[in-house]
């Protein structure tokens, strides 16, 4: 086998690991909330819940537009499959002073937390958002999506309905 083979293997399977979560336990990072206090991501698996994790920030229009989508159908999950949803924004210190706005005008009934300092995004290694997981009760990542389109949100239910059995 050439050289360039060999190479090419190597990083295509260096590229694909990268994006191969599920099975691997949720990072424990300390993020902040709205309102300062650390929160550490520990937490997520309290009280057995399935837990939705998704990234997003204030300049993603399709973050926003998937945010949008799941709260008018979150009450519904909460209520049918005992799910919690984390909204994490990666906007960095001088950005997040719009978070809370946004979060008020648009009605999100989510917890907000934020990785300004990209702490859990570098432990999870992507880069696109929106990047949604979904944390089984022991805080295992059995689901991962990034990007939106219009009924993502249909499959990710399917996925929480499968695993809230």
């Amino acid at each position: 086998m050439s050289i360039k083979k060999i190479s090419l293997i190597a990083f295509l399977g260096l590229f694909l690991m990268s994006f191969s979560y599920i099975g691997d336990l949720f990072p424990s990072v300390e993020l902040k909330s709205l309102d300062g206090k650390t929160v550490n991501t520990d937490e997520f698996i309290k009280d057995g819940k399935l837990t939705v994790v998704s990234f997003w920030a204030t300049w993603c229009s399709p973050c926003k537009r998937e945010l949008d989508a799941i709260a008018d159908i979150y009450p519904d999950w909460q209520e049918e499959y005992d799910v919690e949803l984390v909204a994490i924004t990666i906007d960095n210190s001088r950005q997040l002073t719009k978070v809370p706005g946004i979060v008020s005008s648009k009605n999100w009934d989510y917890t907000v937390l934020s990785d300004s300092k990209q702490k859990l995004q570098r432990a999870l290694n992507f880069e696109t958002i929106p990047q949604t997981f979904l944390l089984d009760k022991d805080g295992n990542i059995v689901y991962s999506h990034n990007g939106y389109n219009p009924g993502d949100e249909d499959h990710l239910e399917e996925v929480i309905a499968k695993y809230a059995k």
